[in-house]
């Protein structure tokens, strides 16, 4: 049995401790939060040891692991704590609010795990395990597409209503949380761009700062990307959106993949279309294409218990990691670059400035007037309508 701590009992680490109790080899050795009710709540509900300091549950509360499932800013400090102890850490997403913070939780895990052999970091990325995302990356891994052009990703299904934000003080403020939509829904889309096509090096971004929400933060953006290959890329998102759009297409020289509906369709070019550029002696044509659903197979849940699975196996050396918490910082450092563009009205290059970025946060911390009414602390609402499947 491995034993795993939940800290953070918030919407999300209710769910993961959910996770952990139902699972036949996985034993919930604790709940903590700053919030002694909400913890004391938890501990009854799941049977479990309940603490309010982080530190003190690091410990004494004898886990193998700990699932961080705090506010974003708290994420490296309790994280890198519990590693310096030995503990294996999976982290909610985004594994930090910037991308510099990211650095140095990376930079801790190296350290730590020269001390300690075989530490497992992870993220929350469960999206990698769905079984489109899986097909997709293995079409264009297997050269299917050939070399890629344009990558286009509306993702615009991400709803939200004020009450929404206004269910928690942290949420949607830049002391808070650091960021709006890029920052709390999209993690999942810009670690999957990353982790199908790989990251762009130039980036121009759009964004609009509370449009829609009575918000400081961005509920609607629209990002340009410039990969290396010359592939281009575009990402259009927003909370403010129904019923919303959630299309994913990717355009190679053997033809076009989109996703979308649950379905892969994949128009497969018989010859290169770019080589039909360069040698064809006639003005107007088309490459000859045929149309077809590409099948996969899918598990069909969230994915949150596979993920937390997998982390206690590779605790146990029996799996690689899903999701490598260090590849975290790719989707941190492109939502930090989409939104430094936008404060900068200009085109950035990754790898990014980062420590531009977090002078630019911090003086939108220190700037901001923006007063919030909290409604209610928000904990204990179902989280299942925002997962998908």
């Amino acid at each position: 049995m491995i034993r795993i701590g939940v800290i953070g009992i918030g919407n999300m680490g209710r769910q993961h401790a959910k996770d952990i109790v139902r699972s036949t080899n996985l034993e919930l050795a604790y709940v903590c939060d700053i919030d002694s009710e909400r913890a004391d709540a938890g501990a009854r509900e799941f049977g479990t040891a309940a603490y309010y300091d982080y530190q003190k549950a690091l410990e004494e509360g004898n886990a193998d692991g700990v699932i961080v499932a705090t506010p974003h800013y708290l994420h490296p400090d309790i994280s890198i704590a519990a590693m310096s102890r030995g503990t294996h850490v999976l982290v909610e997403k985004p594994i930090a609010v910037h991308a510099a913070e990211a650095r140095r939780m990376i930079a801790a895990y190296e350290d730590a795990r020269r001390k300690h052999s075989g530490l497992v970091f992870s993220a929350m990325f469960m999206q990698r395990t769905y079984g489109f995302w899986k097909k997709i990356r293995e079409l264009i891994a297997g050269g299917d597409l050939g070399r890629l052009i344009r990558t286009t990703w509306i993702v615009t299904d991400w709803f939200r209503t004020q009450y929404y934000y206004d269910t928690g003080g942290w949420r949607a403020t830049w002391a808070g949380e650091g960021g709006g939509v890029l920052l709390n829904q999209c993690p999942h889309n810009l670690d999957l761009y990353q982790w199908l096509v790989g990251m762009p090096v130039r980036v121009r971004g759009f964004a609009s700062l509370g449009k829609y929400h009575n918000i400081e933060v961005e509920d609607e953006v629209t990002a340009y990307f410039e990969h290396e290959n010359g592939m281009v890329g575009h990402f259009i998102t927003t909370t403010a959106e129904s019923p919303g759009t959630n299309r994913l297409e990717i355009v190679g020289e053997r033809g076009k993949l989109v996703f979308e509906d649950g379905t892969i369709s994949f128009a497969m070019n018989r010859k290169s279309m770019l080589d039909t550029i360069r040698n064809e002696q006639v003005a107007f044509t088309k490459v000859e294409n045929w149309k077809t659903q590409v099948p996969y197979q899918h598990h069909g849940e969230p994915g949150h218990r596979i993920v937390i699975e997998n982390f206690a196996a590779a605790i146990e050396g029996k799996e690689e990691l899903i999701a490598p918490a260090v590849e975290g910082i790719n989707s941190v450092s492109l939502g930090n670059a989409i939104m430094y563009s936008h404060f900068l009205q200009q085109t950035v290059s990754l790898p990014l400035d980062e420590k531009g970025y977090a002078a630019k946060l911090a003086e939108l911390i220190r700037s901001s007037t923006f007063s919030k009414k909290v409604t209610s602390a928000g904990a204990g609402s179902d989280m299942g309508a925002s997962f998908q499947k």
